[in-house]
């Protein structure tokens, strides 16, 4: 079974959507003819990224700017919703901290944990069950390789997206015969198809360009993944290497070297 097909009066709702993944997606989906609901905090990115796709697709599109780490914002984004048809959530916002958990800003970390993980379960209530009553939709959670084993120097991060992946694997098996697509995106690292040399990190430089998976890339990988209903999909080479080593090198050889790695980015 594919996707929902686009129709007048139905959309995607796509966080994190100014960006990266999301964008990625939201111009993919674009280009299929399904109407979105672009969510972000940067109205203005939003704004731009919306009037592009109009123009070149006559689609369609909301911009909804709202921080899902403020659970306000998503109360208010969730009663927004009960106005619109939602025929396919991606949950791609999210962000991420570096180094000691007893070191990290207190509030930040919170607004982590609320973004990665309380807006994801938030909003796939929101949708799941209209979904169910029609017999049709796709939700894609975008988790992440890290949440396959323990990190230390990006605890709150794993935390997250560990929940985010064993949730979303989850209720993909509970909504099977639904009509209801559940997928896992789950990737390594992500970047930009081309980086500036004075711009590259030293990730960037140690890792050969053939192994990175781009946004594009990843989001072509991820539509069709969530069109075959699959259970996860780890896009690109790199996460494809890492997945397999997280799930079978012993985690205390893996875990502590990932952690001096992640303690020298933070």
């Amino acid at each position: 079974m594919a996707l929902p097909q686009p129709r007048s009066g139905s959309y995607a709702l796509i966080t994190g959507a100014s960006q990266g993944i999301g964008a990625a997606i939201a111009r993919d989906l674009a280009k299929f003819g399904h109407n979105l609901v672009l969510v972000a905090r940067r109205q203005h990115v939003l704004e731009t990224l919306a009037e592009e796709l109009r123009t070149k697709h006559g689609i369609d599109i909301i911009v909804h700017a709202a921080d899902l780490s403020d659970d306000q914002q998503v109360s208010e984004l969730i009663e927004a919703m009960g106005q619109w048809t939602i025929s396919i959530l991606v949950n791609s916002a999210g962000i991420a901290s570096f180094g000691p958990f007893l070191e990290q800003d207190w509030d930040y970390e919170t607004r982590q944990f609320s973004l990665n993980a309380t807006a994801v379960f938030r909003l796939t209530h929101a949708v799941v069950g209209t979904m169910v009553k029609r017999g049709e939709g796709a939700i894609c959670n975008v988790g992440s390789a890290a949440g396959n084993l323990p990190i230390p120097n990006n605890a709150t991060y794993v935390f997250t997206k560990a929940g985010v992946n064993a949730f979303t694997e989850a209720l993909h098996y509970e909504l099977r015969g639904t009509g209801v697509h559940c997928t896992l995106l789950a990737p390594g690292p992500v970047r930009e198809a081309k980086i500036a040399e004075s711009d590259k990190s030293i990730v960037d430089k140690v890792v050969p360009d053939f192994l990175w998976t781009t946004y594009e890339s990843c989001a072509q990988e991820t539509i069709e993944a969530l069109a075959n209903n699959r259970r996860r999909v780890v896009p690109g080479p790199l996460s494809k290497a890492m997945n397999s080593i997280s799930q079978i090198a012993p985690t205390a050889v893996l875990s502590p070297l990932m952690g001096w790695f992640y303690r020298k980015m933070g």
